[in-house]
């Protein structure tokens, strides 16, 4: 009987271990990963600022501490021109000495960075 019952404990340990199966952790292929890039911002020289003064067509933007904004469209900003300020320009120490400060900014597109 002894026999007969380690034939049967042997066989069950050998029928389990041949029907286990060990599970391996996934790893991600790091080729296979899509990140989302981060968008590239456009950078400005003071030169190429200036040919976005809001005339003959072209888009009018400013440049208010290194940060430069699209105000083609803004209310109050007609053919590249507000208040005798024209576009394609940094326009930060304007911008600081008039009443509204840098709060006319918020709504704005901001297009990129002066350098």
């Amino acid at each position: 009987m002894t026999i007969v019952a380690i034939a049967t404990l042997v066989f069950s340990l050998t029928a389990c271990a041949a029907t286990t199966t060990t599970q391996t952790p996934t790893v991600k292929d790091p080729t296979t990963t899509v990140q989302n890039p981060t968008p590239s911002v456009k950078t400005f020289t003071a030169a190429q600022l200036a040919t976005f003064n809001g005339k003959n067509g072209q888009p009018a933007y400013i440049a208010v501490s290194g940060v430069v904004y699209d105000v083609t469209h803004a209310q109050g900003w007609k053919n590249g021109s507000h208040q005798g300020v024209s576009a394609g320009k940094d326009i930060t120490s304007i911008i600081m000495q008039a009443p509204h400060g840098t709060s006319v900014l918020t709504g704005l597109t901001v297009v990129g960075k002066l350098i």
